[in-house]
């Protein structure tokens, strides 16, 4: 039986719907009735055509998915059994989440605990996942409360939102870093403990300012990621997850070797499945956050997944897309 699926067929183009089929699952591989997805900024860049993110065309966009096995050819996983799927590639090099189905390889898929719907992932997705990773990696580096508070930049972003959140619940003082200036009351309603204009930040005047954060997760890149290795505390971690701004990162040495500040690649994609098991745990428990409907900018339907793209490509968006897969 065939599926709509939001498709980028050729290289520069913008994404479009078609009618689709798999042949029946390889070994090790999974049938799933998607249910829920959501919108990324990896999304927006391959719907709309703005950046040749993709590596094999034709290929369904959508890094994220969740929904339930309806076929499955591996022996850890159960018709009935509900799953999500993050990164790992799909929306990229494998089809993904802007569909009715999917079909992937179970090394892929993540359970979900009775308790957590394939709404509440999607939620979280890419985004919630990515904030967690970098949280986790922070954790592991000994980033403490003590050592100061910790700027978000892209506050309202997916990505910006939970951090905050996570960050608040897991004890820290989280610094909101926007360009919005309306959003006050939403992000000291996530958890943050002030809100600074993006404006007042940066760029670095010296290789070295005044300590001014015990560490930062940055989505920005650039000027701003170098402002804030320039101002962080010594044996503060800074995590990059984004290139927002830019791509480039011109700074020195020198919150390195003289304040031990350390920078923290956060890529969510080609990881250990050990450690994605384990970052979903936290999730799935001690971080799970109350209120999570306060994260969605808007449940939508796959239909509406182009325009919302739009939406994001333009920054005006607070928080995330949920789509509803019907």
């Amino acid at each position: 039986m065939s599926f709509k699926a939001l498709r980028v067929l050729e290289k520069g183009a913008k994404a479009q719907f078609v009618d689709m089929d798999f042949p029946p699952p390889s070994a090790g591989e999974l049938r799933i009735r998607i249910e829920f997805s959501c919108l990324n900024y990896k999304d927006a860049l391959a719907v709309t055509g703005s950046s040749p993110i993709m590596r094999n065309l034709p290929c369904t966009a959508g890094i994220d998915l969740a929904g339930t096995v309806e076929i499955s050819a591996d022996p850890r996983f159960q018709v009935g059994d509900r799953v999500l799927v993050c990164g790992a590639n799909v929306g990229e090099k494998f089809n993904g989440g802007l569909a009715e189905q999917a079909q992937l390889p179970a090394d892929f898929c993540v359970p979900l605990p009775a308790d957590f719907s394939t709404r509440e992932a999607m939620i979280y997705g890419t985004a919630g996942f990515t904030a967690a990773l970098a949280l986790v990696k922070m954790l592991r580096n000994e980033q403490a409360p003590e050592l100061g508070p910790i700027a978000v930049t892209g506050a309202t972003g997916g990505v910006g939102s939970i951090s905050i959140a996570l960050l608040a619940r897991a004890g820290f003082a989280p610094v909101a870093i926007t360009g919005k200036s309306g959003e006050t009351d939403y992000l000291k309603d996530l958890g943050a403990s002030d809100i600074l204009a993006a404006s007042a930040c940066g760029p670095a005047s010296s290789p070295l300012l005044s300590p001014r954060w015990g560490g930062a997760i940055d989505n920005l890149g650039g000027e701003m990621l170098a402002w804030l290795l320039a101002s962080t505390q010594a044996h503060g971690n800074v995590a990059s997850i984004g290139l927002a701004a830019s791509f480039k990162l011109q700074t020195t040495v020198m919150p390195f070797i003289l304040r031990g500040v350390n920078l923290l690649g956060i890529h969510s994609v080609d990881i250990p499945h050990s450690l994605r098991l384990a970052t979903w745990e936290r999730i799935f428990g001690d971080w799970r956050l109350p209120g999570v409907e306060r994260l969605v900018a808007e449940e939508i339907s796959l239909d509406q997944a182009p325009e919302a793209c739009a939406q994001l490509m333009a920054s005006k968006v607070r928080g995330r897309y949920l789509i509803r897969i019907d």
